[in-house]
């Protein structure tokens, strides 16, 4: 996966951290206020917009009295205490970050989210140390699945395309990391389960966890102990 690899540009919500358990309650309470039920579709309706681009959607689609900038920071409101206490990394995604960072592949961050929460959560988590860029889709002219993000992030890392690897949750996520064309790694998470069948096949390999990355190495390192005796010493 990380042969010519010299950037990984990870997603955020879904796919780093844990929070898209939030984000739906977030939803419920906010349109509650105007008496209005949380369409199921939804979530699929938005997935890859901006924070801007979904401020604008709720304020078009459900006739939201607020302004644009009310509802963005309504929602920074609600959020802000749980991104700062609340959402944990994903399974294993530390111990990448740090191997990644030993290895000296540059990393970044490329999210539909907004700037505030990004920041956040990476203090609260300390990825500070691990992470060289962040840019949210408002950075750029269209969000996932349009490529912007992603070229963005790459161009402010100094890396080719083609040289840098994705993770994402969500098959707008995976678009747009494949229309940037760079290969994509399609991450588990229970907010997209029923959409499993597209992320496999828009994406180049799949985990379950960012452990899986290097449980396949400990399997083969382990089964040939004859050649790989001190292997725990070099990976």
């Amino acid at each position: 996966m990380l042969k010519e690899i010299q950037a990984v540009i990870f997603d955020l919500d879904g796919t780093l951290v844990d929070s898209m358990w939030m984000w739906r309650e977030i939803d419920i309470q906010y349109l509650g206020r105007y008496g209005i039920q949380l369409p199921e579709t939804l979530q699929a309706e938005i997935e890859g917009m901006s924070f801007t681009e979904t401020a604008v959607y709720f304020k078009e689609t459900f006739h939201i009295p607020q302004t644009i900038e009310e509802i963005k920071q309504d929602w920074y409101e609600m959020a802000y205490e749980k991104y700062a206490h609340e959402v944990p990394l994903k399974a294993g995604a530390l111990e990448f970050l740090k191997f990644l960072y030993g290895k000296g592949i540059r990393t970044g961050i490329a999210t539909s989210n907004g700037i505030r929460l990004v920041e956040a959560v990476m203090e609260s988590n300390g990825l500070g140390k691990y992470i060289q860029v962040v840019r949210t889709a408002c950075d750029v002219a269209k969000g996932k699945p349009a490529p912007d993000i992603y070229l963005k992030v790459a161009e402010d890392l100094g890396v080719d395309s083609e040289n840098c690897l994705v993770f994402e949750d969500v098959p707008m996520g995976i678009l747009a990391g494949k229309n940037a064309g760079m290969p994509v790694c399609a991450i588990e998470d229970s907010h997209s389960r029923n959409q499993i069948e597209e992320k496999r096949r828009f994406a180049d390999y799949y985990i379950n966890s960012f452990h899986d990355i290097f449980n396949g190495a400990y399997e083969i390192l382990n089964a040939r102990k004859d050649i790989f005796a001190d292997w725990k010493e070099w990976i």
